[in-house]
């Protein structure tokens, strides 16, 4: 299964946390596994609380780590070395359990599409495996 997500800025977090649990409703898994990736270099999938103020801590945390226009060796190629590099520490993909049909997830957990690179219509890969 995949998720289209079209990004409006060039870096934030996109809650996704719904539509997942819509292709595990769908799927009819009781216990499983939901493995949520992409295949994008300049993106990354990763679990955490959405709070706006949080959100904005671990964005301005990625820019301090991997500021822009830091002279990267790929910035020679097309200017987005930082995004690359912030995909890096972020990981694509996240697994979770799917117990009693649903996601299991923490009281405060989300499941978020990290843009690095945007604007840009992106994809999502769900798979699902039945335990």
């Amino acid at each position: 299964m995949q998720l289209k997500i079209k990004t409006s800025k060039r870096v934030e977090l996109v809650d996704i946390t719904s539509e997942v649990q819509e292709e595990v409703r769908k799927s009819e898994i009781p216990e499983g596994i939901c493995l949520i990736s992409t295949q994008h270099t300049t993106a990354g999938i990763i679990v955490n609380e959405n709070e706006t103020g949080l959100k904005e801590d671990i964005l301005d945390l990625l820019n301090k780590l991997v500021p822009p226009c830091a002279g990267y060796k790929h910035d020679r190629i097309d200017n987005n070395a930082d995004s690359h590099l912030r995909a890096v520490l972020l990981g694509a993909s996240e697994s979770l359990p799917i117990s009693e049909g649903k996601l299991k997830l923490g009281t405060w957990q989300r499941i978020f599409f990290a843009e690095m690179d945007g604007p840009r219509t992106r994809t999502v890969n769900i798979t699902l495996l039945r335990a």
